[in-house]
């Protein structure tokens, strides 16, 4: 659709006020460990009231950076300062939440917000508060006697940051926070945020997930220690001018092997991608490309079916820097001794009406699905969903209270045969943090029955997938959570199993090695294993054959990423404006609040009118109440936008997940 108004503005920097001052100043910031510099002169002004990202590869320095600026070490050289404070000096001024969950298992949710705030000298009248103001905004009032160690990933951070927020920071430090967290209670997490920030909090961000930068008023891009890029989300995919052109057509194998051979940074086509129906192309030239697409792909007897422009993303951003600073993903191939295409079409798979009940409740119901050899099926769901007990069903771990299973060919899921056939990598990092990498992965591959003639062929490959060669020796529990996913990757398929279990594979992997991971699950799946996948990343889930949404334990959607995103009913609308809080807080007033989602300084909004009606009243009810319309067109859905539908949808139905979530 065309702008609404003729204002312009800078694009991505609009907030509900303009920044007073400086809230995060650093200059020529180093931290070295020995001879490793792990941050190396960096430069960072954050505004009093922005929220500001930080994206990087594993390693990139940005943990050192959030621990300098907490105050927990400090710098080698340079300057960080806090509101014109050292940062070590300002650590009442400062709120952090670490990757990992630092609160106390054994302590109830309140136990927790009373330690924390007596630690930071808060009087207790004002813990008790400031706690049960804090945990009635998350939804969580009702959990306060719960033990920590009891809730959800979701509920975890959601109690993090209670406790980081008790003491009144003016800057709030959030390493990696929604790691493990569902697609759910992510967007009420970053709903929070931009609350926050809009009464004068200032927030700094590191995620993996490029789908959170898009909701930051900045981003910086940090490698090596250096800062790359730094921008607006807007500025930064203007940058690479260039659009994105999808692809949708029969063997994308095929078509991605022939188009990759024509891309590179000086090519028409810059980059390919494959996703679970469609294949991504970066392109400088839409036309120019689309003609010689259909060249290439002609010759080599393919068609293409629909072809869509879009914008870039800013994973495309993301990878595309570390690409052009000569950082590749390995992309060396597996060493397969073993073929499964005679299996192709096959059920590997099945579940005929299972149900699962733990006493008086139950967590699956009469769910049926199917996953065929050589497929990739995603299994999406928020916490409490049914999820994690379906895959245990699945896979032989948990027997159905009624209902039918196969799994490999065969019923007698327990047999030995059978485990042969089954890989299986866990939600919770899986392997053994005492040994080192190598004898983890010798300890599976004896596990498994790896022949003593593949087995150092097989690791040699996993440390080099993982980016590890050398490392060999290094204990494993002192990885990154990044690496230590590649590691738990590479073991679980050590013996080439015909059928592969994923569970949020991905969690915590930075863009570059989530691809890596992706574009081996697709070999796999090429050679015919059969593949069952659950992520919280939803835009990874268009990496998928197929997905079936869950919600209470039910399978409420089924089909692939494009089938389930048109099976969505109403349109939605981008919405640029200058007061993006403010916005999203009066529409929610007259709508469900699902149907609103604001991504730094534009708005999602779901609206079941046609295209022009919606336009219209969402932009006279934003001009009566003050609010200038920027610009507004008609947008597609994002798989998190279809999600939360679904979601929401089946909750007004009454359908609700475990009451632990």
């Amino acid at each position: 659709m065309t702008t609404a108004d003729q204002e312009t503005a800078a694009p991505g920097v609009q907030s509900d006020h303009a920044p007073k001052q400086t809230a995060i100043r650093v200059s020529r910031l180093s931290k070295r460990y020995g001879v490793v510099e792990a941050v190396r002169g960096i430069d960072l002004d954050i505004g009093d009231g922005e929220i500001f990202g930080l994206i990087g590869p594993d390693g990139a320095g940005k943990t050192s950076t959030f621990q300098i600026l907490a105050g927990v070490m400090e710098p080698t050289s340079g300057i960080a300062e806090i509101f014109g404070q050292p940062a070590r000096a300002a650590r009442s001024e400062t709120g952090y939440l670490t990757q990992a969950f630092s609160l106390y298992p054994d302590l109830t949710v309140a136990e927790n917000i009373r330690y924390i705030g007596d630690l930071r000298r808060v009087a207790p009248r004002e813990i008790a508060e400031r706690g049960a103001h804090y945990l009635q905004m998350f939804d969580m009032d009702r959990f306060s006697d719960r033990l920590a160690g009891k809730l959800s990933g979701g509920m975890k951070q959601k109690l993090a940051l209670t406790c980081a927020l008790v003491p009144q920071p003016r800057v709030l430090l959030l390493d990696e926070p929604t790691t493990g967290v569902d697609p759910v209670s992510r967007r009420e997490f970053w709903d929070t945020l931009a609350h926050l920030a809009a009464d004068g909090l200032t927030i700094l961000v590191a995620t993996p997930y490029m789908d959170e930068a898009e909701r930051c008023h900045r981003v910086a891009l940090m490698h090596e220690g250096t800062i790359q890029e730094m921008g607006t989300p807007a500025e930064l995919r203007a940058g690479l001018h260039a659009k994105r052109l999808e692809l949708r057509m029969e063997n994308l194998a095929e078509a991605e092997r022939v188009l990759s051979q024509s891309s590179g940074p000086e090519q028409e086509i810059l980059d390919v991608e494959r996703f679970g129906d469609r294949l991504d192309l970066l392109v400088h030239h839409p036309d120019a490309a689309k003609h010689l697409v259909e060249e290439k792909l002609k010759a080599a007897g393919l068609a293409i079916g629909e072809v869509r422009v879009d914008e870039p993303t800013l994973e495309n951003v993301f990878v595309a820097k570390l690409r052009s600073l000569g950082q590749v993903a390995d992309e060396t191939p597996f060493p397969a001794h073993h073929s499964r295409q005679d299996l192709r079409g096959q059920v590997a798979i099945g579940a005929t009406n299972i149900t699962r009940q733990f006493g008086n409740f139950t967590a699956v119901k009469n769910l049926s699905l199917q996953v065929q050899y050589g497929e990739i099926y995603g299994l999406l769901g928020a916490n409490g969903a049914g999820k994690t007990t379906t895959i245990r069903i699945l896979c032989g771990l948990l027997d159905p209270t009624q209902g039918d299973v196969q799994l490999a060919g065969r019923r007698d899921m327990r047999s030995g045969t059978v485990r042969q056939r089954v890989g299986y990598m866990s939600q919770k990092f899986s392997l053994y943090d005492g040994l080192s990498i190598k004898e983890n992965l010798n300890f599976f591959a004896g596990v498994y029955g790896v022949p003593e003639s593949e087995r150092n062929e097989k690791i040699q490959w996993v440390l080099s997938f993982s980016g590890l060669e050398g490392k060999q020796d290094q204990v494993t529990g002192s990885l990154p959570g990044g690496w230590k996913q590649r590691v738990a990757f590479g073991a679980a398929i050590l013996h080439e199993p015909s059928v592969l279990f994923l569970d949020e594979p991905t969690s915590g992997v930075d863009p570059l090695a989530r691809r890596a991971f992706w574009t081996m699950i697709n070999r796999l799946a090429d050679a015919g294993t059969a593949i069952l996948v659950t992520t919280h990343y939803l835009e990874e889930s268009e990496q998928c054959n197929r997905l079936g949404f869950m919600v209470a334990g039910e399978l409420v959607a089924e089909g692939s990423p494009t089938e389930i995103k048109g099976k969505q009913t109403g349109h939605l609308l981008e919405v640029v404006v200058d007061q993006p809080q403010k916005a999203a807080d009066l529409l929610k007033k007259d709508t469900e609040p699902w149907r609103i989602s604001l991504f730094g300084n534009r708005l999602h909004v779901i609206t079941d009118e046609d295209v022009a009606s919606g336009e219209k009243s969402t932009k006279e009810k934003l001009q009566s109440n003050g609010i200038r319309v920027l610009e507004m067109r008609e947008g597609q859905f994002s798989m998190e936008d279809v999600f939360i539908g679904v979601v929401e949808k089946a909750r007004q139905e009454g359908k609700v997940g475990a009451p632990e979530d």
